[in-house]
């Protein structure tokens, strides 16, 4: 070898029986070629181990290698087949990629680092990659983390849906203690607790060992838990309660403006933080309290539960003489969509009380919908929901399996 070809070993960190034969560069095409030789005739079987196996024939291989400089790098072996005493032949594994891919392990694992904060067509251009075989690679390579993952140590879930656009409804689970992603599916009926009970056996865990599931008032979610979780504590998550408050709120809005157009602009002024309110908002809420109209009374009662809300450490005993006052408040009220809203918090109870009290809630669930969200953005023309959940993992599922950044110092550097 010359010095060039001991050089970009060393710098490929190769080792024996690999080494830089040839090295190629194209001005004219961008890229630079290493053609990778081992030049051993006999080697142990990837199989069983046995050690002196001869080599049966060797097959020609291409990987896409980080750029040297702002050149593309392939890399070129004829890859060995081992005719092994067991009675199989296997192609040898080779040092710096995965079985399968047509990239090298830095290069995937610099495309996973980018794709958590690029949309992966900004990425594909920036690599010089065909998008939908950097699709193709993300996704083997999350599915593969997320395979290996334990969720042994889960105990306290969220469960939320979210609309993702012509691919309808998905519901996602999340450990809320690590706040993290751990299961996702399509729709949102009741069976998704059955396949998430399958899968989180499938990774270790323990159904039997959930002590909380938060989660809003939807019947097919909670027919879910008391089946294929009975032994969980349901807790009906308050910010969704005060979310079902404001369109109670709105809902007299609406029914009232046809007839007060005073009411008219003044949709957030109702829902802002008083707090927040511009001099002008002030000054609208102002006449809409002395008015003594229907959606002042609206107003305040939405007032009333977020100071609830607001000041939830309260024992048990305390949260269900606030809830059950407000309740009964809401059921006097004359306004439809309160009394409606308050014969469902009072079929509820139970659940909305744990709610305030067991400590968990569903703003981990909003905080990773907003980044699912993000995600969408991120990842437009994902085209499949296996794509777009790849993603999803990749941001917040915290998977600890992914390849490490590959730019962090090592004292030698090496494919493993």
């Amino acid at each position: 070898m010359t010095t060039v070809e001991n050089l970009f070993t060393a710098a490929l960190g190769l080792h024996q029986p690999w080494h830089v034969d040839e090295v190629k560069f194209s001005l004219d095409e961008g890229e630079i070629h290493f053609n990778v030789a081992c030049g051993e005739k006999r080697l142990p079987c990837p199989v069983c181990g046995a050690g002196d196996q001869p080599v049966h024939d060797r097959l020609d291989r291409t990987w896409q290698h980080l750029h040297f400089f702002q050149y593309r790098a392939f890399i070129h072996a004829k890859v060995p087949r081992i005719a092994c005493t067991c009675g199989k032949t296997t192609q040898m594994e080779v040092p710096w990629a995965r079985a399968g891919s047509g990239f090298t392990l830095l290069m995937e694992a610099l495309a996973v680092m980018l794709c958590k904060t690029m949309a992966v067509a900004q990425v594909a251009r920036l690599l010089s990659v065909n998008e939908q075989r950097l699709w193709r690679m993300i996704t083997s390579l999350v599915q593969s983390a997320r395979d290996q993952e334990s969720y042994t140590e889960v105990k306290h879930i969220g469960v939320d849906e979210k609309h993702v656009g012509r691919l309808g409804f998905v519901t996602l689970f999340h450990d809320a203690d690590e706040r993290r992603v751990i299961f996702d599916m399509k729709g949102r009926d009741a069976k998704v607790f059955e396949t998430f009970v399958k899968d989180i056996q499938a990774h270790e865990g323990d159904p039997s060992q959930i002590e909380v599931v938060s989660m809003d008032l939807s019947r097919a979610y909670q027919a879910g838990a008391t089946k294929h979780l009975p032994q969980a504590v349901q807790c009906f998550d308050r910010f969704h309660l005060v979310k079902l408050v404001n369109e109670a709120v709105d809902q007299v809005r609406r029914a009232e403006v046809k007839t007060e157009p005073s009411l008219k602009g003044l949709r957030w002024g109702l829902f802002k933080d008083p707090g927040k309110w511009n001099q002008a908002q002030g000054a609208d809420m102002y006449d809409l309290n002395r008015n003594r109209l229907k959606t002042g009374r609206a107003w305040r009662m939405k007032e009333a539960f977020r100071d609830i809300v607001e000041f939830s450490n309260h024992t048990p005993e305390r949260t269900r003489y606030l809830i059950t006052h407000w309740i009964s408040w809401a059921r006097r009220s004359r306004l439809e969509p309160f009394k409606r809203l308050g014969a469902t918090f009072k079929k509820h109870l139970e659940g909305i009380v744990s709610g305030f009290t067991c400590g968990v809630t569903n703003a981990t669930a909003e905080s990773i919908n907003a980044t699912v969200q993000g995600a969408i953005v991120r990842a437009h023309g994902f085209r499949t929901y296996r794509n777009l959940m790849a993603i999803v993992y990749l941001t917040v599922g915290k998977l600890t399996h992914l390849p490490a950044p590959p730019f962090q110092h090592r004292q030698t550097v090496q494919f493993s």
